[in-house]
């Protein structure tokens, strides 16, 4: 029987060696999966469940800290973005580990009451946490605060109170349902069911869609027929370990875009000539239709998946230019040369050969976090517990010292994990709504819709259309069958890819397979009823939260290898693809270590349709970062080194600047006013290829000085100016007229 919205990617994962009694789990690891059940049926918010995770995480670390004689805790008494929480102790309990397992359940239940209680399945979900709280044996009628009288119980009350004050004021608008403030797409929508890419009018830029039915990937129908972005002013929302000179502040139409760890502008389409597939942008949006071309099972091409022949990545890229030794184009995967041997058996890694299209769909759909899943912060907590339950798997913090028992181990492990992905959250969707960047399923369409940009003297030439490739891109001939009645589709682009999923009629038995299609019909590999995720590509959070989470847990565990020294997932013949059959063999997924594991997400979202390498690489450095730091910041609290928050998580007073007029005629000179006390800033304007095209250094005056830059020697167009100061940069895009 096909199973088609089976919680595979969460309940079987953590199943497959995990204890089935829950009372030997700590009350941080029950908690954990009451939240993690929870996510699985509300709606599929990544940016709202790292949040959520790091939020609850926080109040569990804090009431265990409380009775801790070492650790210090960290909302609890400190100052945090701004915010302080008082705390004036607590008298010390006869039984600490039953007062901390007292006050984390309160702390957890009264946080995830508050938090779910608008959920779609909130019936269920409220139910469930207070079965939970009654199965351990607490009243969930106790809701006093006063921790002065000693109760634990109270202290948890009090500290998930505090936490949902906190939540109100971090910049997420959680009190408005986490709506977007002042975000706008540039773009109007697209049609997927319609040929072509709509009245896309910036080839660059993220393009809502219009669906007759929009179902999230968790399964839910969302109201109104065109998608809004999901969080694109999530940068401004308070980080955990993320610093102010990891910042920059940018400003468009006068409103802030806080962006953590800037990697740049992403590859622009040129609109000015036609350097075919030399061109970064051209080269990254063709290659993921190439690598759809891969879902054929019967096409014959065999891999061995196993840690014998793959991961063990050499280091990542460090430029675009880069990208193209880094990537397989047509054969599809990585440079990665696989393991000589399992580091804990001592023996090679059994060989395991499977059809390409059956390891790059199940690859595409498993770390996609579709229905029932926990989205991809809450898939790296499913892996924590996973690894948490092995048997080979030693509790000693960075792989040293003592054995910690269940519950320090958890509170530990899910306090740095919470912050690394909050950190991952905060740091990619701030990127994703400065930068704006386009997806797939319009770049690849708006280019053919242009033409085709390989040589001037065939028919339907055009700079910015889609560079031609024997076999994978081509014209449409006079006896093509595609072609269409009448030669209506003659001289059009085709594309050898994944056909979609007007080709499949039941999901149960058939696959759309691989073949030619109309380039304006061109689809990722995903639902009908999803296409692309709602917010924009660049970068990706499947690769930032991945990598960052692969960093804690080789910290955390003091190896880079999963116990055993392989983790597993099984997807089983005929029964674990959801919107066509598949796989045609059983595939089991295979990891030797945690950054293996990262990749492997990463290529997974080539291969589903939904990035292009220039989405996936910048990810996978900042989450490489952005884990390292969560981890080193949170061991600071276990050791008691930080007795007071410091606030380097925000940057106030931030020098704030205008451009005007704008746009601005040439010739005339454009005025940029900045409003800092600063000996000297850089103003930098590039023009829309990233090529600078002028530097000055200046000294403002102070409050409303004015410089006046020529225009006299530039082109009409857009172009980006930028002005760093010694800690803060901001940026405007400005238009230069005739």
């Amino acid at each position: 029987m096909k199973s088609k919205y089976a919680l595979w990617l969460g309940v079987l994962f953590i199943a497959s060696l995990a204890n089935p009694l829950q009372a030997q789990q700590s009350v941080a690891r029950q908690w954990n999966e009451a939240l993690l059940a929870a996510i699985r049926v509300d709606y599929a918010r990544p940016t709202v469940h790292a949040r959520n995770l790091f939020h609850t995480s926080i109040a569990m670390y804090d009431a265990w800290a409380a009775f801790d004689g070492t650790a210090t805790p960290y909302l609890l008494g400190n100052t945090v973005g701004g915010f302080s929480v008082p705390f004036n102790g607590i008298t010390a309990p006869a039984n600490a580990k039953a007062a901390q397992n007292e006050a984390i359940s309160y702390a957890a239940y009264r946080l995830l009451s508050h938090r779910f209680q608008h959920s779609p399945a909130a019936l269920a979900t409220l139910a469930g946490f207070d079965a939970l709280l009654a199965d351990l044996g607490y009243d969930t009628n106790f809701v006093s605060t006063d921790y002065s009288t000693g109760s634990p119980a109270a202290l948890g009350n009090y500290i998930a109170d505090w936490i949902i004050k906190y939540g109100f004021q971090d910049g997420a608008n959680e009190q408005n349902s986490y709506q977007n403030r002042y975000y706008k797409p540039l773009n109007p929508p697209i049609s997927p069911d319609l040929p072509g890419p709509g009245d896309i009018v910036d080839l660059n830029h993220w393009q809502p869609m219009v669906l007759d039915a929009f179902i999230d990937q968790s399964g839910h129908l969302i109201e109104g027929d065109t998608t809004t972005f999901l969080s694109p002013e999530w940068g401004n929302v308070t980080p955990f370990a993320l610093k102010s000179d990891e910042l920059s502040i940018y400003q468009r139409n006068e409103n802030a875009y806080w962006v953590y760890h800037d990697p740049g502008t992403p590859p622009q389409c040129d609109t000015t000539a036609s350097n075919g597939f030399l061109d970064n942008y051209k080269w990254n949006f063709l290659l993921v239709s190439i690598w759809q071309s891969h879902h054929d099972p019967d096409d014959g091409v065999m891999w061995d998946i196993s840690p014998a022949s793959s991961g063990n990545n050499p280091p990542l890229p460090q430029s675009v230019n880069e990208y193209r030794d880094f990537y397989n184009l047509f054969d599809g995967g990585d440079p990665g040369k696989g393991w000589d041997r399992n580091p804990v058996t001592g023996l090679p890694y059994e060989p395991q050969i499977v059809p390409r299209a059956d390891y790059a769909r199940v690859l595409a759909e498993f770390w996609a976090d579709g229905p029932a899943s926990e989205t991809p912060p809450g898939h790296w907590f499913t892996i924590l517990n996973y690894v948490n339950d092995h048997p080979l798997l030693e509790k000693r913090f960075r792989g040293e010292g003592d054995l910690m028992d269940d519950l320090e181990w958890d509170v530990k492990a899910y306090f740095i994990l919470g912050g690394a992905v909050h950190d991952a959250a905060v740091a990619a969707w701030g990127i994703k709504g400065w930068y704006d960047y386009v997806r797939p399923i319009s770049a690849i369409r708006a280019m053919a819709a242009r033409g085709q940009s390989s040589n001037p003297d065939l028919p339907n030439y055009n700079t910015t259309g889609i560079p031609l490739i024997d076999g994978y891109v081509e014209l449409v001939g006079e006896n093509d069958p595609l072609a269409g009645r009448d030669g209506v589709n003659i001289n059009k682009i085709k594309l050898y890819t994944w056909r979609g999923p007007a080709f499949v009629f039941n999901p149960a038995t058939d696959i759309a397979g691989v073949g030619w299609i109309l380039a304006e019909r061109w689809w990722p590999y995903q639902r009908p009823t999803f296409v692309t995720p709602p917010f924009a590509g660049y970068v990706s959070g499947h690769s930032t939260f991945s990598r960052a989470a692969a960093e804690v847990l080789t910290m955390l565990t003091g190896d880079p290898f999963f116990p055993g020294g392989m983790g597993e997932f099984f997807a089983p013949k005929n029964e674990f693809l959801v919107f066509e059959d598949g796989p045609s063999v059983d595939v089991t997924l295979q990891w030797a270590t945690y950054r293996d594991a990262s990749d492997q997400t990463s290529l997974s979202r080539i291969w589903g349709g939904i990035h292009p390498p220039a989405d996936d690489i910048p990810g996978r450095l900042i989450g490489e970062q952005i884990g390292i730091e969560a981890f080193e910041y949170a061991e600071q609290f276990f050791q008691g080194k930080i007795t007071s928050v410091a606030e380097t998580q925000r940057v106030h007073n931030i020098p704030t600047t205008a451009v005007f007029p704008n746009p601005a005629r040439l010739g005339k000179p454009l005025q940029v006013r900045i409003n800092a006390q600063e000996p000297e800033a850089e103003v930098r304007l590039y023009n829309i290829l990233g090529q600078l095209v002028l530097n000055r250094t200046v000294h403002p005056a102070g409050s409303g000085s004015s410089i006046a830059l020529s225009t006299a020697s530039l082109p009409s167009g857009t172009y980006l100016l930028r002005i760093n100061g010694r800690s803060w940069s901001t940026a405007h895009t400005v238009f230069l007229v005739k």
